[in-house]
């Protein structure tokens, strides 16, 4: 008696193939409609936003203000369309966990735990994206 692998019908190979490649992007943009909100919610309001960073006691809120702009903005915008997003993710996992650390560390208080453990989350996914690449819809993939 001979025992074989099942195989796959050659009519859901593609669909299957268009799946697996669609992933990828669909995570991208999930993760970077985030980022681009809260951009977005800096970019109108800075300076409820640099009061903020001043009430955590960073030093130069301007400039911290600035660089969570350009990773927000500059960083989602690049995880939608893959450009450098191995590098664009790597930096918005550490500064996602940097601002876990600095904003939500308060974990008594059961809002901060889960902004915590939310941030802690998004740095996973974002790892994820770091080890495996923006996949076939990106341009990184024109290259």
């Amino acid at each position: 008696m001979t025992i074989s692998a099942p195989t796959a019908s050659t009519s859901s190979l593609p669909m299957a193939s268009i799946a697996a490649d669609a992933a990828p992007l669909a995570g991208r943009v999930l993760l970077a409609g985030l980022f681009l909100v809260s951009g977005y919610g800096k970019l109108i309001a800075p300076t409820m936003t640099i009061g903020y960073i001043q009430a955590v006691g960073l030093p130069v809120p301007e400039l911290s203000y600035m660089m969570a702009l350009l990773v927000e903005l500059a960083g989602g915008l690049a995880l939608v369309v893959g450009f450098q997003t191995r590098l664009v993710a790597l930096a918005m996992a550490v500064f996602t966990v940097a601002t876990a650390v600095t904003f939500h560390n308060n974990l008594a208080d059961l809002d901060q735990y889960f902004h915590f453990f939310k941030n802690i989350s998004i740095a996973g996914g974002l790892l994820q994206i770091v080890a495996f690449g923006a996949g076939r819809f990106s341009l990184d993939a024109r290259r």
